[in-house]
């Protein structure tokens, strides 16, 4: 895997584990009890997001996750050729037609 297929699948899976990561722990004005809602938001409007701590969480997890699919396929545990409606790439017939 090139740095920039990397960097690529990296920014992907990164989008992908926030919006996995956006709603944990969060509690709605109207739950909150400490704070009165602040006027002109929207009732369901978290409290305090904590987005700090949520983009630092979804960078941990997606770097494990980089690095387990970097694994996977360093190894060859897992090709383009286990796939089964993808056509079969070692057979050196399909670059032909492909030409």
């Amino acid at each position: 895997m090139t740095i920039l297929s990397a960097i690529a699948v990296y920014l992907i899976i990164w989008w992908l584990v926030l919006f996995c990561v956006l709603p944990w722990g969060v509690r709605d004005q109207c739950e909150d009890n400490s704070k009165k809602p602040v006027p002109g938001s929207a009732q369901g409007a978290p409290a305090n997001p904590h987005l700090f701590a949520k983009c630092i969480i979804t960078t941990a997890i997606s770097a494990v996750i980089l690095s387990l699919l970097h694994f996977v396929i360093s190894e060859g545990l897992i090709s383009l050729d286990d796939i089964p409606f993808l056509p079969d790439f070692r057979d050196t017939t399909f670059w032909r037609m492909r030409q």
